[in-house]
């Protein structure tokens, strides 16, 4: 307990954390005053295990029953609360000291980030390819699994997924009948909204075999299969040419390394007077890494870019980017309701999968809100054409269009006693 103990003295610097080792010793840090999250260690090399790597070794440790968070508090408050403490003096204090150690690290991320065809594919089934059930549990009614667009921080899930959807349509500049490629389509439910209110022939694709069977679905469903196709598919393997290319969601996946090859592919695929959009969790520091147990558990080979990354390869391969948005904390509001939604269907992720798998999924939704509540992440909304006047000259068009579709529609009503079945 020494190590963490010494670390834990030095970090925890306003609020009060109080630990109760596995052998019943009680240490307190941070001054007297206020509330205090208290915790319990309850294997004895838990300490030593959070201490060699923080960000690492809490969320093992939680997972694996190591660390307990005492009522009224939980894992999320303690997340929230080791972040706060961390960034009170504009600092990251649980980064590892040693340099040799951040560069291990970032050398195992640059590897994890190459993503062939069988890897990509590979890494989408483990990211995405997980029992329907679990997402029905804490997604929206139409199981969007990217930000939700808070107009107003007390609208519903379902009313901000909603707005995104028109936010994201309107910055595209649809006409009807035009022909979409969905790239990383997630459930279909945004190539499903475009056919709905342009019209539009879309081809949807992504990885994830179970994905694109739940779209083919949805699409018989609603009676618009031969206007909305779905195909388990890499990016790189279309062939055709779209009037729009839309991708919610997709560049964390792509790799840096194939940034070139993602915009030259594109380019080739989009008509000259086409329009592509894409919407991406960003960071607004320069160019990092995923983070250990980000990589090793939720998504392996997944990276979120700086901007400098995105628009320097897109302007390589022809793009002209004509309008970006930094969509601040959209993001950790959408990661709250699932948190939420997700504590409130414990027993029946359990019965799913297990304990340990739910611990893993409080700890992975806490870290990511915290990181867009308290740390330099964001999501990038960039717009791109090969002919400045595909778009015209003012905004104008994206403020009125976006107005028109969310006044066209009314969100679904999340149904909690269905969701609880």
């Amino acid at each position: 307990m020494w190590l963490l103990d010494k670390f834990l003295k030095r970090v925890i610097r306003r609020g009060r954390l109080v630990v109760t080792d596995y052998d019943g010793k009680v240490y307190t840090y941070g001054p007297a005053g206020g509330g205090e999250i208290r915790t319990r260690l309850t294997h004895r090399k838990a300490a030593a295990h959070i201490a060699r790597y923080p960000q690492v070794g809490a969320g093992e440790a939680y997972m694996w029953g190591w660390l307990e968070i005492e009522p009224p508090h939980d894992i999320r408050d303690l997340v929230l609360f080791a972040s706060e403490e961390a960034h009170a003096d504009g600092a990251d204090e649980f980064r590892p000291k040693s340099k040799l150690g951040h560069f291990v690290d970032w050398a195992a991320a640059k590897a994890d980030s190459v993503n062939l065809r069988a890897k990509a594919r590979k890494n989408a089934e483990h990211s995405y390819n997980l029992t329907r059930r679990l997402y029905e549990l804490f997604l929206d009614e139409d199981r969007q699994y990217t930000m939700a667009y808070y107009r107003d921080t007390a609208n519903s899930l379902e009313k901000a997924q909603l707005d995104k959807k028109a936010h994201v349509a309107a910055k595209m500049y649809l006409k009807p009948g035009m022909t979409v490629l969905d790239i990383g389509c997630g459930w279909g439910g945004f190539a499903l909204y475009l056919h709905k209110h342009y019209g539009c022939e879309v081809l949807g694709v992504a990885l994830a075999p179970d994905q694109i069977e739940f779209c083919k679905e949805r699409a018989e469903a609603e009676g618009v299969a031969d206007k909305v196709k779905f195909e388990l598919m890499d990016y790189r393997d279309i062939q055709g040419s779209f009037d729009r290319i839309s991708a919610v969601g997709l560049l964390e996946h792509v790799g840096t390394r194939h940034y070139p090859e993602f915009f030259e592919h594109t380019n080739r695929l989009l008509k000259p007077q086409g329009v592509m959009f894409t919407h991406c969790c960003g960071r607004t520091s320069p160019p990092g890494f995923t983070d250990k147990w980000t990589r090793k558990y939720i998504f392996p080979g997944g990276y979120i870019p700086a901007l400098s990354e995105i628009v320097i390869e897109a302007e390589k391969a022809g793009w002209q980017v004509m309008d970006v948005e930094a969509m601040r904390y959209h993001y950790c509001y959408t990661l709250a309701e699932w948190y939420d939604r997700t504590v409130m269907h414990r027993e029946q992720i359990v019965d799913l999968y297990d304990e340990r798998f739910y611990r893993m999924w409080q700890f992975y939704l806490a870290g990511a809100e915290q990181s867009f509540r308290h740390n330099k992440m964001v999501n990038w909304h960039l717009v791109y054409v090969k002919d400045r006047a595909a778009i015209p000259m003012t905004r104008d068009f994206m403020f009125e269009e976006s107005a028109r579709l969310r006044d066209s529609e009314e969100p679904p009503v999340w149904h909690l006693a269905q969701a609880a079945e």
